[in-house]
């Protein structure tokens, strides 16, 4: 039996979905196909999340002596990107983020990469999304000045979401 498909039963078994178990399900197939187009820090978050919590990176066995009851507890992977181990810290900084918020009218603003220049930036991220960022904000600040919109200068939060709606 395959790896994939033992983690595909145990992904079958629970009732919510782990990045992790979905990991373990495609990522040999997507590495297989994008190997060559890959950032290598992503290959290193895969395997991180994938390993996180299991055999591979080791852990503890608790043993109860009056009820006999055995239980492991796998060591985490503590990748920044890793949902199970950074749960705790991400909800944690967006309390102090909401804390921080202005009362104040606010708009999101969603500026897309053409398909044609996808392929471009997934090989040359840091220069595309560095442009992207750059020409939006000018774009922005340029409407904003016009006293027919705000007629002031904007504050802006950038962030970068490189899935697409249906999550591909």
């Amino acid at each position: 039996m395959s790896t994939s498909w033992r983690a595909y039963e145990r992904f079958e078994k629970r009732s919510r979905v782990d990045l992790a178990d979905i990991f373990r399900l495609h990522g040999p197939a997507y590495r297989a196909r994008f190997q060559d187009r890959i950032p290598r820090s992503h290959l290193r978050v895969l395997e991180a999340i994938e390993s996180c919590r299991t055999q591979a990176l080791g852990g503890q066995v608790y043993h109860c002596t009056p009820c006999n009851h055995y239980r492991y507890s796998y060591h985490s992977c503590q990748n920044r990107h890793c949902p199970k181990c950074r749960n705790d810290d991400a909800t944690t900084w967006l309390a102090r983020q909401q804390e921080l918020l202005l009362p104040a009218i606010h708009f999101l603003v969603t500026f897309t990469l053409p398909d044609p220049l996808r392929p471009l930036a997934r090989s040359h991220q840091k220069l595309i999304y560095n442009l992207l960022f750059r020409t939006s904000v000018a774009a922005l600040q340029k409407l904003a000045r016009d006293p027919r919109f705000v007629g002031g200068q904007l504050g802006l939060v950038g962030v970068l979401q490189t899935w697409t709606r249906d999550l591909h």
